[in-house]
C-alpha cells in the first residue's frame, strides 16, 4: 500500500509541475491588441501593441476611435440640426461626475432629472465592469429646462442642445444641456451617454472612462411618434423582459411602448374593478400584471422618455377573460369563443369576438376603461384595437342574427359594417364617460372599416387615429382625407414576419431604408412603430428578434435620413455593443472580423 501511495504522489507532483509551467508559459505570452486611427471618417487598424504595456495617453481602441470619427461619431440615432464632435478624448473618474439641476424649471422636473441621471450612472457602471479605474478629472453636467414638468405626450418638445468643453489643462470637463422640457433634457443626457466609452485591460486592472471633449449638438426628432409594440397575450412576458425592452427603447430614443396587452388568447391584466378578466383569462395566477405593477411600469418607462399606450383589442381579438358572463347572469359577452374549425370563424385560433348587442359588454368595457384611465396619465392616448372583425362569426351567432332581422338590418356585409362601427361608437361613449370629457385620442388598427372609401361614414377623424398595417397606400389616402396616421406596415415593420409562412423576414437594413409615406398633409403622419406579435416569441428570444431592428426604425423616425443603411452600419454596430453592455441580447449583425475592419465587408442586403 505504501508503494502505491508513493507512486500516486509522484504522478501528482509531475502533473502539477507541467500544469504550472504551462500556465506560466501561457501567461508570459503578451496579448496583442489592435489600435486604431480615424482616416477618411473610418476607423482603421493603425498598429498592434502588447496589451500589458503601460499607456499614459488614451488608448485608441476601436470604441474610442469611433467616438469622434466621422460626422456623427457613434451616435444613434444621429442628430438632425448641428453635429460637431472633435478631439480630444479625455479620461474622467466615475466618482467625479456631478449633475447640476439648479436651472431645471421646477421641483418635479428636478426630481425627474435626478432619476434620469441615476439611469445614466448605472449604465456607466455597467460598461466599466468589472471596475472603473479611478481618475481625478471631473465631469460636471449642467441641465437647464424652460417649462415645468408635465407627462410626455404627442405634442411634447423633445429638442435639446448639448455642448461639451474642457479647461486648458484638460482636467475639468463641462457638459451643458439646454432643453425646453425635461424629456428634451433626457434625450440630451442619452446623447451624452453615447459620447462616453471605455478602454483598458479588464482582466488586469479595470477600464478607464473617456468622453469626447469638444462637442456641439443641436437636435430634435423628425417624428413625434416613434414606437414599438409588444403583444403580451399570445405569450406572457415577465416584467423584467418588458423593462429590458424599455431600457433599449430609451437608449435608442424610441418614445412609445404600445402595449398590446389582450387578445383572444389571454387577458393578463389584473384590474380591481374587473378581477374576473384575469381570473378567467390569464394563463396562470403567476402570469398576470397587477395594478401596482402597471403603475410602476409607467414611471419606469417615463424616466426613460417612453410613453406607454395601452391596447385593449375589441371587438375582435377578444375571447378568454370574457367567458364567465353567462354563468354570472350577464349573458354571452363573447361569441364564437374557441369555435372549430377556427378558419370558419376568425383569422387565427382561438376565435373570440365581443357581442355588440349585449349591453353588459359595454358595462364591463367601462370597468376596464375606468381602471386604466385611473392609473394612466391624464389625457394619455388609448388603443381600442378594432381590426379583423369576422362577419362570419357574428353572422353565425343566432342571438345576433335574430337581432339583426328583428331590427330590419339585413344580413349583408354593409349591415355588419354598420354594426361594427356602432360598437366603436358605443365603446367610445363609455370611454368618454369614464374620462369625463370627449377629448381623448383614440387609436384603432386599419381594417375593413377604415377603407378610405367608407371610413368617413363610420369613424370621426377628430377622434380616431388610424394605425395602418396593410400598406403605405392606405396611409397616404387616409392622411389625405384628414385622419391622423401611425405607420406599422406589416411587410416592413412586423418583426414576427419570416417566422411563419408565407411571410418574409426583414433585416434592419430593409427597415432603415423604408421611407416614410409622403402625403398632402405631412403633419398627419405622426410616425411609425415596429410590432412584435408573439406567436413565436417569449422572454427567451425577445431581444434577438427585436434588436437591433427596432433601433433601425429609431433613426429613420428621429432623423429621416436621405442616406441609406450602408452609411449607418458602423454606427449601429457600436449601438448594438452599447445595448449588449446594458444587458440586452440583440441579434448579431456581422462577423467580428468585419466589425474590426470598417469598409472591408460591405454587404448590400
Amino acid at each position: 500500500m505504501g508503494s502505491w501511495a508513493y507512486y500516486i504522489a509522484c504522478v501528482l507532483l509531475i502533473f502539477h509541475f507541467f500544469a504550472t509551467n504551462e500556465a506560466t508559459a501561457e501567461d508570459s505570452l503578451p496579448f496583442i491588441s489592435k489600435l486604431y486611427k480615424c482616416v477618411n471618417n473610418k476607423c482603421i487598424i493603425n498598429e498592434f501593441q502588447d496589451e500589458r504595456k503601460e499607456i499614459n495617453e488614451v488608448n485608441e481602441s476601436l470604441d474610442v476611435c469611433r467616438l469622434t470619427c466621422g460626422q456623427y461619431g457613434s451616435l444613434w440615432p444621429r442628430p438632425t440640426k448641428i453635429t460637431s464632435i472633435k478631439d480630444p478624448v479625455i479620461k474622467f473618474g466615475l466618482d467625479n461626475v456631478v449633475f447640476n439641476v439648479s436651472s431645471v424649471a421646477d421641483e418635479l422636473g428636478k426630481q425627474y432629472i435626478a432619476e434620469v441621471s441615476q439611469v445614466l450612472m448605472s449604465s456607466l457602471r455597467k460598461i466599466c465592469k468589472p471596475r472603473c479605474i479611478p481618475n481625478d478629472n471631473k465631469l460636471t453636467v449642467f441641465i437647464t429646462t424652460a417649462t415645468p414638468f408635465t407627462n410626455i405626450k404627442l405634442s411634447t418638445n423633445e429638442s435639446y442642445e448639448l455642448n461639451i468643453f474642457t479647461n486648458n489643462n484638460l482636467t475639468q470637463i463641462t457638459a451643458n444641456i439646454t432643453a425646453r422640457t425635461v424629456y428634451g433634457a433626457r434625450n440630451g443626457l442619452e446623447t451624452l451617454r453615447q459620447l462616453i466609452t471605455t478602454y483598458g485591460r479588464p482582466k488586469f486592472d479595470g477600464k478607464t472612462l473617456v468622453i469626447a471633449g469638444e462637442v456641439q449638438i443641436v437636435d430634435e426628432p423628425a417624428y413625434a411618434y416613434r414606437g414599438f409594440m409588444l403583444d403580451t397575450s399570445r405569450n406572457y412576458f415577465p416584467l423584467s423582459a418588458i423593462k429590458r425592452t424599455i431600457d433599449a427603447m430609451g437608449h435608442s430614443k424610441l418614445n412609445v411602448f404600445h402595449w398590446h396587452a389582450t387578445d383572444s388568447h389571454s387577458f393578463p391584466l389584473d384590474l380591481p374593478s374587473a378581477p374576473q378578466m384575469a381570473r378567467y383569462g390569464a394563463y396562470s395566477p403567476e402570469k398576470i400584471y397587477s395594478y401596482a405593477e402597471i403603475k410602476d411600469l409607467l414611471r419606469y418607462a417615463l424616466i426613460r422618455g417612453v410613453r406607454i399606450i395601452m391596447e385593449i383589442d375589441s371587438p375582435a381579438h377578444a375571447g378568454y377573460g370574457w367567458q364567465w358572463g353567462k354563468d354570472s347572469g350577464y349573458g354571452d359577452m363573447v361569441t364564437c369563443l374557441g369555435n372549430h374549425p377556427w378558419q370558419d370563424y376568425c383569422v387565427q385560433p382561438p376565435c373570440g369576438q365581443l357581442n355588440p348587442i349585449n349591453n353588459h359588454t359595454y358595462t364591463w368595457l367601462g370597468k376596464i376603461y375606468k381602471d386604466l384611465i385611473n392609473v394612466f396619465p391624464e389625457g394619455e392616448a388609448f388603443h381600442m384595437g378594432g381590426d379583423e372583425v369576422a362577419v362570419r362569426c357574428w353572422n353565425t351567432t343566432a342571438e345576433i342574427v335574430d337581432w339583426m332581422q328583428f331590427n330590419k338590418r339585413g344580413l349583408t356585409e354593409s349591415a355588419y359594417l354598420d354594426l361594427w362601427s356602432e360598437f366603436h361608437n358605443r365603446a367610445l361613449t363609455v370611454y368618454d364617460h369614464e374620462v369625463g370629457n370627449s377629448n381623448s385620442d383614440i387609436i384603432v388598427w386599419s381594417s375593413g372599416l377604415t377603407d378610405p372609401n367608407i371610413i368617413e361614414k363610420h369613424l370621426d377623424k377628430k377622434r380616431y387615429t388610424i394605425e395602418v398595417w396593410e400598406g403605405n397606400t392606405d396611409a397616404v389616402n387616409l392622411a389625405n382625407l384628414g385622419y391622423r396616421v401611425i405607420v406599422a406596415v406589416e411587410d416592413v415593420y412586423y418583426l414576427d414576419h419570416g417566422l411563419r409562412p408565407p411571410t418574409t423576414y426583414h433585416s434592419w437594413k430593409v427597415i432603415y431604408n423604408n421611407k416614410m409615406p409622403m402625403t398632402n398633409n405631412p403633419d398627419l403622419i405622426l410616425g411609425a412603430e415596429t410590432s412584435m406579435f408573439s406567436e413565436f416569441a417569449d422572454d427567451f428570444n425577445l431581444d434577438i428578434k427585436v434588436w437591433p431592428r427596432a433601433a433601425a426604425l429609431a433613426e429613420r423616425l428621429w432623423a429621416d435620413p436621405s442616406t441609406n443603411a450602408l452609411e449607418a452600419e458602423y454606427r449601429l454596430l457600436q449601438h448594438r455593443e452599447r445595448l449588449v453592455s446594458l444587458g440586452i441580447s440583440p441579434d448579431r449583425m456581422t462577423p467580428e472580423w468585419c466589425n474590426d475592419r470598417e469598409g472591408e465587408c460591405i454587404i448590400s442586403y
